[in-house]
């Protein structure tokens, strides 16, 4: 297989799942040729992005990362997408490791707020505490001129619930819950767009979008960079 691309998701299925069953449908296709050509590593064994984060004594995922770009890149993509926010804290150190380009979600899902919303300025971040903690969107949004508005400790208690104890240990979607986060971060901490920072918080945007909250998700912006780039690449 040629002019493919590698996916390094897993991190977690269901979120992975999603961001298939998107990229697929939004692809124009009429004939199983027109489908992109791509891998899809599910790596569902990385250990948690986010408890090694707020805890440098627990399992580090950087080694499993590193393997899988290592291991892919010999198979020469022709770029990589990593289907998880959290996981960009590594990004400069996995890019570093290949001469293949990567993706850098946080990056692209800024650009889209720019150009989707562009009298915003106050910008919201949801996502687990590491992707909330960690920096990777406040850098990429300070660089743009935006102030970065964070989760009140609330807020990230019910973030939280919705995506461990609900998505990643039920596979179930609190669409009520969910509702209620997004209302809480425009409403009460006057964002203007919320960057839904986590895929298991667009797996929820996938089966509960029944709102009108504004929104960034970084899954679906991933998607769509995907294509786009996969496409340019039959031309």
């Amino acid at each position: 297989m040629e002019k493919f691309f590698t996916i390094i998701g897993g991190m977690g299925t269901p979120a992975t799942e999603s961001y298939i069953r998107l990229l697929n449908s939004r692809t124009p296709a009429h004939r199983d040729q027109d489908y992109l050509d791509y891998i899809l590593v599910n790596h569902a064994t990385v250990p948690d992005r986010s408890t090694y984060l707020m805890d440098n004594t627990k399992p580090n995922p950087y080694p499993d990362l590193l393997d899988d770009i290592k291991i892919q890149s010999k198979l020469d993509p022709a770029f990589f997408v990593i289907a998880c926010n959290t996981a960009h804290y590594f990004y400069d150190d996995l890019q570093k490791a290949t001469k293949i380009p990567i993706v850098h979600m946080p990056r692209e899902t800024v650009k889209h707020i720019r150009e989707e919303y562009p009298a915003a300025k106050r910008i919201g971040i949801i996502g687990t505490p590491g992707t909330t903690s960690d920096g990777i969107y406040d850098r990429e949004l300070l660089a743009q001129g935006y102030e970065v508005v964070k989760p009140t400790e609330e807020i990230q208690k019910l973030t939280n619930k919705l995506i461990f104890n609900d998505i990643k240990e039920k596979n179930y979607v609190d669409d009520e819950l969910f509702y209620r986060i997004l209302k809480m971060m425009i409403e009460e901490q006057k964002s203007d767009v919320v960057i839904l920072g986590c895929t298991e918080l667009s797996y929820a945007q996938e089966l509960a979008h029944r709102h009108n909250y504004p929104i960034a998700d970084s899954q679906s912006v991933l998607v769509n960079k995907s294509i786009e780039l996969a496409l340019a690449l039959r031309k």
